[in-house]
C-alpha cells in the first residue's frame, strides 16, 4: 500500500484544508447552544464539492477514489470545528448518496445526484425504529404495493438530517413473512403526503446536526422510487453500512489532530511551579497517547479506504476502524480536557463540546458492542493456518 499523494491529490487536500479553515469558522458556542444547522455552510461545502467527493463526474461529483475521499474528509474535520455539520455531511454521503450511486437507476441518479452533490438537496436515511434498535432488520414499517405506487405505514426514529432533508432513503418491508428478505428501500421526497416529521430530537452532542422522529401514514411513493429491486433492502443497507462504518469517522481523525496540536501549544505556554506543564511527565504522557491514537486511527482509516478502492469488501476492517477511532476520539477529548484543567471544563474553551460530540460515535452506525460482535464472529469463522514447522 502506497499512501503517498500525487500532485493532484495533494492540491485537492490542501484546498479542502484552506476552505474549511477560512469558510467554516463561525460562532460554534451559540450554534451548539441553540442547535443551529448552518445551511449557508452546507451550501458552501456543496459548491466546493465536498458532498460529491465519491460521486462520478457524470452525475455532478468529483469522482474521487475512497482513499482520497476519506483524506479530504479528514482535512474537513481538522479545519471545521462544527462536528455536527460534518456529521450531517457524512450521514448524507454514506446513507443517501452511496445507496443511490450503487443501487439507483440511471433515471434516479440523474434526478437526485446533482442536487445532492452541489448542496441544493439534503439527504438522509430512515432505518432505525423505536422497537428495533441494533436489530435493524426487525423493522415494522410496511410498504404495500397498490397499482403503480407503494403505500408506507410506520415510524422511524433517530433520523439524521430528518428535519431538513429533501430526500430520505426509507427502509420498509413489502412482506413480513419473508423477514429480512422482504425489506426494500425507497426514495421518499420531502413533503410527500402522509410523511410527517413529528419532532426534532435534542441530543447531548452533535447538536448542530438535526435529528427527528418521522411517521408514515398511508404515505404514497411512486414505484419508480423503489431503490433497486424488491427485497434487496437488506443487502443495500449492509453495503451502505460497511461504507459508513469505515469512513464516517474520517473527520474525527482530523479533529483529533487539531486537538493534539492545541494541547501541544498549551503545554508549552501554560506554566505551573515555574515551568511549562509539558515538562511534567503525566502531561507529556497524555500528549504522547494522543499522538499514538491519531496515527493508529489514520492508518486504519486509510487501510480500510484503500481496500474499498481495490474492490474488496473490507467488512471486518470497517468494523475495526469504526470501533478503534470512536474509542480514540473520546479518550483524546478526555485527555485534552484534563491537560487544560479547569479551563477545559469551561464552555468558552470549546473542549467540553468536542467530548460531547465524540461520545455519540460509539452509538451511531452500529454501537461499539455491535462492532465487537461483528469482529468476533468474523474472526471465529476464519480457518486458522497452521504455523510452519
Amino acid at each position: 500500500m502506497d499512501f503517498a499523494w500525487s500532485d493532484q491529490q495533494r492540491e485537492l487536500l490542501d484546498a479542502v484544508g484552506r476552505f474549511a479553515s477560512q469558510q467554516l469558522n463561525y460562532n460554534m458556542i451559540e450554534n451548539d447552544r441553540d442547535g443551529v444547522f448552518n445551511h449557508d455552510a452546507w451550501k458552501k461545502c456543496g459548491a466546493f464539492g465536498i458532498q460529491g467527493l465519491l460521486v462520478p463526474a457524470e452525475y455532478g461529483g468529483l469522482g474521487m477514489d475512497p482513499l482520497t475521499t476519506v483524506a479530504a474528509l479528514e482535512r474537513l474535520g481538522y479545519g471545521c470545528k462544527d462536528n455536527g455539520l460534518v456529521f450531517s455531511i457524512n450521514a448524507h454521503m454514506w446513507t443517501a448518496i452511496t445507496p443511490l450511486v450503487y443501487s439507483g437507476s440511471k433515471a434516479q441518479k440523474k434526478k437526485y445526484l446533482p442536487g445532492l452533490c452541489d448542496g441544493t438537496l439534503i439527504g438522509g436515511n430512515a432505518m432505525s425504529e423505536p422497537n428495533s434498535g441494533s436489530d435493524a432488520f426487525s423493522l415494522a414499517t410496511t410498504a404495500i404495493k397498490q397499482g403503480s405506487k407503494y403505500v408506507l405505514n410506520g415510524s422511524k426514529i433517530f433520523v439524521s438530517n430528518g428535519p431538513v432533508a429533501d430526500l430520505l432513503v426509507v427502509f420498509a418491508t413489502v412482506d413480513k413473512a419473508r423477514g429480512p428478505n422482504g425489506i426494500s428501500a425507497f426514495l421518499v421526497e420531502k413533503d410527500s403526503p402522509g410523511m410527517n416529521v413529528a419532532r426534532k430530537l435534542e441530543k447531548m452532542g452533535l447538536r448542530t446536526s438535526p435529528m427527528a422522529e418521522i411517521f408514515f401514514e398511508n404515505c404514497e411513493v411512486p414505484e419508480e422510487n423503489l431503490l433497486g429491486k424488491e427485497g434487496s433492502g437488506t443487502s443495500q443497507f449492509t453495503w451502505a453500512m460497511t461504507w459508513e462504518r469505515g469512513c464516517i469517522l474520517a473527520s474525527a481523525v482530523g479533529s483529533m489532530q487539531r486537538l493534539l496540536e492545541r494541547c501541544i501549544r498549551y503545554a508549552k505556554e501554560r506554566k505551573q511551579f515555574g515551568q511549562p506543564i509539558g515538562k511534567f511527565q503525566l502531561v507529556a504522557s497524555k500528549i504522547v497517547d494522543m499522538k499514538l491514537r491519531v496515527e493508529s486511527a489514520r492508518h486504519m482509516l486509510y487501510h480500510c479506504a484503500y481496500l474499498r478502492g481495490q474492490g474488496k469488501s473490507a467488512y471486518l476492517e470497517a468494523a475495526m476502524t469504526k470501533l478503534h477511532i470512536s474509542d480514540c476520539w473520546i479518550k483524546s477529548c478526555e485527555d485534552a480536557i484534563q491537560i487544560h484543567g479547569g479551563y477545559g471544563y469551561m464552555t468558552e474553551y470549546e473542549l467540553e463540546r468536542e467530548l460531547r460530540d465524540a461520545i455519540g460515535s460509539k452509538l451511531y452506525s452500529g454501537t461499539s458492542e455491535m462492532q465487537r460482535n461483528i469482529i468476533a464472529s468474523l474472526l471465529l469463522a476464519q480457518r486458522l493456518r497452521r504455523p510452519n514447522r
